[in-house]
């Protein structure tokens, strides 16, 4: 069982970088998905969770209306395009299984996304 983040990088404020989240090992399609995400000398904070079929997503209050959780459950890929990044959208980036937060142990190393002028 595994996921693999990536599509991280160092960008400017107002732009948008598009996340992917690479799922093998198990059956995508059974799992909820969620992105959370932990800044330097922070918790660690759920970002969006989308379920197994995709007919329902959930949002931060903080990323709400700025970032979009997708799926596709034939490539095994889960995304997450964030859009107008701001300074504190700077944090290391995670995929798990689970809708509102990570249900079980399972995630990867993390994408790194640092906005800064």
């Amino acid at each position: 069982i595994q996921l693999v983040e990536s599509g991280g990088g160092s960008v400017e404020p107002g732009t948008s970088l598009r996340l992917t989240c690479e799922a093998s090992g198990f059956i995508l399609s059974r799992h909820s998905m969620t992105w959370v995400r932990q800044a330097p000398g922070k918790d660690l904070e759920w970002v969006a969770g989308i379920n197994y079929d995709a007919t329902a997503a959930l949002y931060a209050d903080t990323v709400k209306g700025r970032f979009i959780i997708s799926r596709n459950n034939v490539e095994n890929k889960v995304y997450l395009q964030m859009n107008s990044l701001k300074t504190e959208d700077t944090a290391r980036y995670v995929c798990c299984r689970g809708y509102l937060g990570c249900g079980d142990a399972v995630r990867g190393q993390g994408t790194q996304v640092t906005v800064s002028s």
